[in-house]
């Protein structure tokens, strides 16, 4: 499981263009629009996941990753 904060997401429609560009590198996406974390399963590299973000304009950061 990857936790990542996402300072930038502030509503509906981040939480949908985070999850629409995390959808296909997880298997499994929880985004708690509250915290502004993001809790995944996945077989990508953090580097990957923060690209992905940083693509579509939501730079983030890995608060913990097993």
């Amino acid at each position: 499981m990857t936790l990542l904060s996402i300072p930038d997401m502030s509503c509906g429609h981040c939480k949908a263009s985070v999850t629409e560009a995390l959808t296909p590198l997880a298997s499994q996406i929880s985004v708690d629009l509250a915290s502004r974390q993001v809790s995944l399963t996945s077989k990508a590299s953090a580097e990957v996941l923060l690209k992905a973000l940083n693509d579509i304009g939501f730079p983030a950061t890995v608060l913990s990753q097993n």
